[in-house]
């Protein structure tokens, strides 16, 4: 094919599905735009490369199992997000990762049939998983019902680049660490308490911990991956590929919230954060649920009983 008979083709389309219905539509698009790119075919083409970069974008408008995506939400380590009606529908963009979106599945199920029922808005609630097949690829979606006006742990930390008060800290560590008692009762060891993966509702201070795909939640299975550039906020036993435990999710919780907090923090709760990161596994507290009690023994010496701090974003 030339540019002439790439002009014409283009021009005479009228759907998506003219140009790129076969197997292999990425090709396709790549070949024609190469055609009629005007930077080499010159300016005579760009109605034609206008019009094919259009109907590219109206496939990716593309129907999954019955889920509508448009525009990406959000864009994940290992996946894309799109919102749906049920919540997001998370489609991960390598085949090689689709083991870890069937974790992520395992992980939850186990937590929603396994877990107190009181505590299960502190995770996702899976509304599906299944496989969908792109091009020649099969890769994994997860469906995951999804909370409004929820905001990361990361981007409160870009906001409080100095350290969060440590008053509004205490609700959301308190918050994560019911998220962990709950999915460690469930048999499920999260493997990435991260600042990304912590989300949280400001007002309602509501917590939702996210991305269990790396999650270990089956008898000496071990952690999946890492984030590559968080290396150096995992413990010894994941970067040697040993089995993790329930303190695995305590040493980067405790490592999230100290840094959160900053270096103005209270020594008291320094130190409590401190007893969260012992280096050996079996060094470090093992039961989030005996964990928040103790942590509300600190809270209550500093602070005093217990009272609701309105809390709102800069």
């Amino acid at each position: 094919m030339n540019t002439v008979e790439a002009i014409a083709l283009i021009t005479a389309a009228q759907h998506p599905d003219e140009l790129f219905g076969h197997h292999d539509p990425s090709g396709s698009y790549r070949r024609l735009a190469r055609l009629t790119h005007p930077d080499a075919a010159g300016p005579g083409a760009g109605t034609a490369f206008a019009k094919l970069s259009t109907l590219w974008r109206a496939r990716e408008k593309i129907t999954v199992r019955g889920y509508e995506l448009r525009q990406p939400k959000y864009k994940g380590d290992l996946a894309t997000l799109y919102e749906v009606h049920s919540g997001l529908l998370k489609l991960v963009r390598e085949p090689a990762c689709n083991d870890l979106m069937v974790r992520e599945a395992r992980a939850l199920k186990a937590i929603e049939e396994r877990g107190d029922p009181r505590y299960l808005p502190y995770v996702p609630r899976l509304v599906e998983s299944f496989r969908y097949r792109a091009d020649k690829d099969v890769r994994r979606a997860n469906v995951i019902a999804a909370a409004p006006n929820l905001y990361s742990i990361e981007e409160l930390a870009q906001r409080h680049p100095d350290g969060l008060e440590a008053r509004d800290a205490a609700w959301m560590w308190r918050r994560l660490l019911v998220a962990l008692g709950l999915a460690h009762r469930a048999g499920v060891v999260h493997g990435a308490v991260l600042a990304e993966h912590v989300l949280i509702q400001p007002e309602e201070h509501g917590l939702v911990l996210v991305d269990w795909c790396y999650a270990a939640s089956a008898p000496g299975e071990r952690i999946a991956a890492l984030v590559p550039k968080h290396r150096g906020r995992y413990p010894t036993e994941v970067l040697d590929a040993a089995e993790p435990g329930p303190g695995t999710d305590i040493f980067m919780a405790g490592r999230l919230m100290a840094d959160l907090m900053g270096p103005k923090a209270p020594r008291a709760l320094k130190a409590f954060a401190e007893g969260c990161q012992m280096r050996e596994l079996r060094q470090r507290p093992d039961d989030a649920w005996r964990l928040l009690a103790e942590l509300d023994q600190v809270l209550r010496r500093l602070y005093g009983p217990p009272t609701f701090r309105p809390f709102h974003l800069p």
